[in-house]
């Protein structure tokens, strides 16, 4: 896929990885869990700003068991320590390289740059060196951002901190479940109105994409955990901020057998096919990827990472 959405790394696969020692010194590593109540909720979405060929609608009754869901995305912090205790390598470190939107490309890693451009989307570049420790490549880092989500991690590393961390990817279902917050078919999880009596709800591209962010919602890249106000069940920055992975594999066809109308179970691992990614992120704008609505959905390889790409962990309702 070549978008503003998920540029993907096109590769098969990455050289080979560690295992991931799952008792590594693990912990809980989620600081709030919200708890989501079993039962059935209209999930997707067919209003004129849907995008039939994601596969939003037709809005659909889906049921879901009762879960426990991360009221935020996972952090530099604590993917971090997920690191320390592992020595894992995730596999932006295993390619060498990861995708950082242009502008964001730090002064030092501008001789890193490869030739990985994006067909249509220009903004995206390939820098190598680019990771989750250095989310603009050479020369940056995250000492200063600790409570931001981390970002180039791939569909497979968000697999690997679950694994060790005794949780779960949420399946599409749970995370739109949870991303509504009780609200029935609303456009955002706070409502219908993008910016409700001139609030700013979400961290979205403000200005003219791709050539200026005003940054009037107080960022330019990604923001801190809980900059922006909970939705009903308590979860913060389901739209915009980072795109988030979930556990399901990728269907336009809702009817299909992975599709999040049929299938609510954590799906494992499958190299080679594209997973579904919620929720939007700071760089999408409604002149051209308006996919922050709660209903928007997008996809990727299992391998790639960007730096607009993060996750939040699931778990059973009791553990």
């Amino acid at each position: 896929m070549s978008s503003c959405c998920q540029p993907s790394r096109g590769e098969p696969a990455a050289p080979e990885s560690t295992p991931v020692r799952a008792a590594a010194a693990r912990r809980d590593p989620v600081t709030e869990w919200v708890s989501i109540p079993s039962g059935a909720f209209r999930m997707g979405g067919d209003d004129s700003d849907a995008f039939a060929a994601d596969g939003e609608g037709p809005v659909r009754s889906v049921e879901v068991s009762a879960y426990r869901i991360a009221a935020v995305t996972v952090t530099n912090q604590q993917f971090g320590a997920f690191v320390s205790a592992t020595e894992y390598v995730t596999d932006a470190e295993r390619f060498g390289w990861s995708f950082v939107f242009a502008d964001f490309i730090h002064p030092v890693a501008r001789d890193a740059v490869i030739d990985a451009r994006v067909p249509g989307a220009s903004w995206w570049r390939g820098v190598r060196g680019a990771r989750w420790s250095a989310p603009f490549g050479p020369g940056s880092g995250i000492e200063d951002r600790p409570d931001h989500p981390v970002v180039h991690v791939s569909w497979n590393d968000a697999l690997a901190y679950a694994t060790w961390s005794g949780t779960r990817l949420p399946t599409e279902a749970e995370w739109e479940r949870a991303a509504r917050g009780g609200l029935d078919s609303a456009r955002f999880p706070w409502g219908d109105e993008l910016m409700p009596h001139g609030r700013f709800m979400a961290n979205i591209w403000r200005g003219s994409f791709p050539e200026h962010n005003t940054a009037a919602d107080g960022f330019v890249g990604t923001a801190p955990v809980r900059s922006f106000p909970p939705n009903g069940f308590g979860l913060y920055e389901c739209s915009g901020n980072v795109w988030e992975w979930t556990a399901d594999r990728w269907s336009a066809d809702w009817h299909a057998t992975d599709s999040p109308a049929t299938r609510h179970d954590p799906v494992g691992p499958s190299v080679g096919t594209d997973h579904v990614l919620r929720g939007g992120s700071h760089l999408c704008h409604d002149s051209y990827c308006n996919r922050y609505r709660v209903a928007g959905r997008t996809h990727n390889a299992p391998n790639s990472s960007t730096g607009h790409t993060g996750f939040r962990v699931a778990s059973p309702a009791t553990r």
